[in-house]
């Protein structure tokens, strides 16, 4: 099941590969994907280490978020793939 998806990008490049991965989420980002607050736009993945980050994705907080929780909606997050996908990518 996929919750966000980047149309822009299928516009504006040609797209010859899909992966699907998880990330590495808190639990404030969780309930706010649900509801729709994720923006993908800004977004790109980075291989560092061996292992794949995405930078720029925007996941706003919601307003019922936790006074203890100091949210950054823009942080940078570890994206989950296998390792024979990681290795296809890097080359």
């Amino acid at each position: 099941m996929s919750i966000t998806e980047n149309k822009k990008a299928f516009h504006d490049y040609f797209v010859e590969e899909r992966f699907e991965a998880g990330l590495v989420l808190e639990g404030w980002e969780v309930k706010s994907i649900r509801a729709g607050r994720a923006q993908l736009k800004e977004a790109y993945v980075i291989i560092k280490n061996a292992e794949l980050w995405l930078i720029g994705c925007h996941i706003s907080p919601l307003t019922t978020a936790s006074t203890h929780v100091h949210p950054d909606p823009v942080r940078t997050r570890k994206l989950l793939l296998h390792e024979r996908e990681i290795g296809k990518l890097i080359g």
